[in-house]
């Protein structure tokens, strides 16, 4: 699946493997690594839900947004899932839904919360320049910086972002057509950028809401391949929207 994208070849690309009981992790680590996406989502059915997991082609992480919607873009036109909103259950996550909207998805996922870093000299070799901000949330250090032109035109350097204890860093400024825009990057979880990041999303929205003194909002993901999102903070809770397109269907073989 291309998720986040309203064409082929844009967005952020998927696997999702659908299952009827869950495979041992090491098979699920190693189909990941195999596909080499960002992201490779496993699901299970189960009474009134499905359990969803995730893996990079180096590590399972605990939230997933771009292979979450990819998931409920198969469940929902592939496998022919009839209800309005699909529920998963991440172990490290809990409770994530996704309900449809026309050829939209909405994610709904748990608000991140933010605190405060005085790591601006260490951000600042991350990435090439002082930020005006930095913030650290659950998984991940946040970097606010003066302008769209500044995220899209940044150079990181992976090495130290490697080297951050955080899965990963979000450069961040106010959009000249969009409300926001960023880019992600997680070399320490085996993602040197990733195209678009939902679970970004659940930090960032918060963040602009705040800022910006609105709800709802517009953002776009600047990496090369980019992406759309439609975020609205509900306190608590994040909703995160995009489309997706299908790009292919298959069999994994293993003995």
């Amino acid at each position: 699946m291309d998720a986040f994208a309203d064409r082929l070849f844009a967005g952020n690309p998927a696997a999702v493997c659908p299952l009827d009981e869950w495979l041992p992790e090491e098979i699920m680590q190693s189909v990941a690594a195999e596909n080499n996406l960002a992201e490779t989502a496993f699901i299970v059915p189960k009474e009134d839900y499905f359990e969803i997991r995730w893996f990079t082609p180096a590590v399972e992480v605990d939230l997933c947004g771009h292979a979450t919607l990819a998931s409920a873009y198969v469940l929902f036109n592939c496998l022919g899932y009839e209800k309005p909103e699909i529920v998963f259950h991440s172990r490290n996550s809990g409770i994530l839904k996704v309900s449809k909207t026309n050829d939209t998805l909405f994610l709904d996922f748990p608000a991140d919360t933010l605190e405060n870093s005085h790591n601006s000299k260490l951000m600042a070799v991350c990435i090439g320049m002082v930020p005006q901000e930095v913030y650290r949330g659950k998984t991940d250090y946040i970097a606010v910086v003066g302008s769209e032109n500044e995220v899209k035109n940044m150079k990181p350097d992976l090495k130290a972002i490697a080297a951050l204890d955080a899965r990963g860093l979000i450069v961040t400024a106010k959009g000249d057509d969009v409300d926001f825009v960023s880019r992600f990057f997680g070399p320490r979880v085996g993602v040197d950028e990733d195209p678009v990041t939902g679970s970004a999303h659940t930090s960032l929205t918060p963040l602009w809401s705040k800022k910006l003194g609105k709800k709802e909002m517009k953002a776009k993901q600047l990496s090369k391949r980019g992406g759309s999102l439609a975020c609205v903070d509900n306190g608590e809770r994040i909703l995160i929207g995009g489309k997706a397109k299908l790009y292919l269907t298959g069999e994994i073989n293993i003995d």
